[in-house]
């Protein structure tokens, strides 16, 4: 977490960019984007040239020399390039060089085109007008310290949660304290192939890596695992550019050098992939439609349909290797949907794969943007069935109001979820009046394949005794007798204080 005196500044460059007339947060989170990354770069390049140096090794860095396509003025920019140059010119210079060298460098990154940032920079454009405003931005950026990877990755996540104060530009993300959760109860390992379709600002993917760099610190030591995690463990598809190029700044921040982020329609023919990965993370769009002739044929199949939370199913089921699991955030329809492809994708996932637990969340988890009520699809890909005894929970506070405050309070249910998750076996005996029981998946079939936890759940009704007609009449008797008296002795006062 950022501390209060980080948090004050952040807002305040936020407040500096809404004052110059910025108004939209995804385009203030993309404006820092850039200069944080270009801070970034420069301290990365500082540390490898010390590194160099102890060793008495030649270095070769992205600021060894000037690009040949490069033209006089940017030549003549090239040394104020770095942070270290950039921070001091005053501004009018500041915004010249930023607008004319700076900007177009880090759009290509040196030449380094297959990077999934500068990848997605090309059609990017620098908003910044005001070279006063630019340079308070620099130099509040400047006074924060970013030295370790995890306060650069804190801060830009609390730059990302202001995505959440605002719902004009239809950007809004998944809460990160959900995504920790289904990070935790999947447990990725160094090994895992992790994708997320639908990836908006790498949320997931950045909880993953955090996990793995938490529990498994080890795998930076052995050198196949490390290079794994680096180019080959990390994959997401998003068809929005802006939210490309803030997914690949927040997976760089998080210490991923060379995620796997692609401009993608993950539903469309022009996805491939078949039995690809070993991990889904992901909370796809609830509120899609598409047509037929735009869908992959393969996914309606599976489930003929429309609706994008039902073919996504569809699709993680054919990406994953087999034994590959998912966990997915799907609004309560699917679960109890009574069409002909909602029972279909339900009838898939428990018949022919192996359905492991569904969890249901209260319907404020993701306000003030929606107030659908959700849950947690947990299953594993098998092929050949395997869904024995389903585990539901029924999530009744996730730390925070229901409403669309969204204050913090003491009632949590996640580290529950959590821990009984991964101890099912202490779960047999549970009654269904608790909040966590198994179902049995021949109750569930009978059930006409319904998942909703309402459908097994049983509610205990107390007996509330109330007092007679005649007593309570009584009462109120009583009660009319103190008003009357009550009114009398105050008109009495008022008499005589005339």
């Amino acid at each position: 977490m950022i501390t209060g005196e980080i948090k004050n500044k952040i807002d305040g460059i936020w407040t500096t960019l809404w004052t110059e007339g910025n108004t939209n947060p995804l385009t203030n989170i993309e404006q820092l984007t850039y200069l944080l990354f270009i801070k970034s770069l420069d301290e990365s390049e500082l540390r490898k040239e010390n590194e160099a140096a102890f060793l008495g090794l030649e270095h070769k860095g992205i600021f060894s020399s000037i690009p040949d396509d490069f033209t006089d003025i940017q030549k003549k920019h090239w040394p104020k390039m770095r942070w270290t140059q950039f921070k001091q010119l005053p501004a009018e210079e500041m915004h010249q060089v930023m607008v004319t060298t700076i900007f177009p460098f880090i759009k290509s990154l040196g030449g380094k085109e297959d990077s999934a940032f500068s990848k997605y920079m090309k059609d990017a454009s620098f908003l910044i007008n005001k070279p006063a405003t630019l340079q308070k931005v620099v130099t509040a950026l400047d006074s924060i310290l970013m030295e370790d990877r995890d306060t650069k990755g804190d801060i830009y996540e609390y730059l990302l949660s202001k995505l959440l104060t605002s719902g004009t530009n239809g950007q809004f993300r998944t809460p990160r304290h959900i995504i920790n959760m289904m990070v935790e109860l999947m447990k990725p390992t160094p090994e895992d192939i992790i994708i997320d379709p639908a990836m908006g600002s790498a949320g997931f993917l950045v909880s993953a890596s955090e996990y793995l760099r938490k529990n498994h610190s080890d795998l930076f030591l052995v050198s196949g695992l490390k290079e794994h995690y680096h180019n080959t463990m990390f994959y997401g598809n998003d068809m929005d550019t802006t939210m490309l190029r803030i997914g690949a700044m927040n997976m760089m921040l998080h210490g991923v050098d060379a995620p796997n982020i692609d401009y993608r329609d993950s539903l469309s023919e022009d996805n491939n992939d078949v039995e690809k990965y070993s991990l889904v993370l992901a909370n796809p769009p609830f509120k899609g439609s598409l047509d037929y002739e735009s869908v992959s044929n393969d996914l309606l199949k599976v489930t003929k349909t429309k609706k994008t939370e039902l073919l996504f199913l569809s699709l993680f089921l054919r990406i994953l290797k087999p034994g590959g699991r998912s966990a997915v955030i799907v609004p309560d329809g699917v679960l109890f949907g009574t069409s002909n492809a909602h029972k279909a994708i339900r009838k898939e996932i428990i018949d022919n794969n192996k359905l492991e637990a569904v969890i249901s969340m209260p319907s404020g988890v993701f306000r003030p943007y929606a107030g659908v009520s959700t849950g947690i699809m947990i299953f594993t890909k098998t092929g050949t069935g395997g869904t024995n005894n389903v585990w539901f929970y029924e999530m009744k506070a996730d730390g925070y109001s229901l409403d669309d405050k969204r204050t913090s309070i003491e009632e949590n249910d996640i580290e529950d979820i959590i821990t009984r998750f991964h101890n099912l076996e202490g779960e047999n005996e549970r009654k269904r009046t608790e909040q966590s029981f198994f179902v049995p998946v021949d109750e569930i079939r009978e059930q006409g394949y319904d998942l909703s936890i309402n459908r097994y759940k049983e509610f205990v009704y107390e007996e509330i005794e109330y007092a007679s007609p005649q007593e309570i009449l009584k009462n109120i008797n009583e009660l009319e007798k103190k008003i009357q008296m009550g009114l009398k002795k105050l008109e009495e006062f008022i008499d005589a204080n005339i």
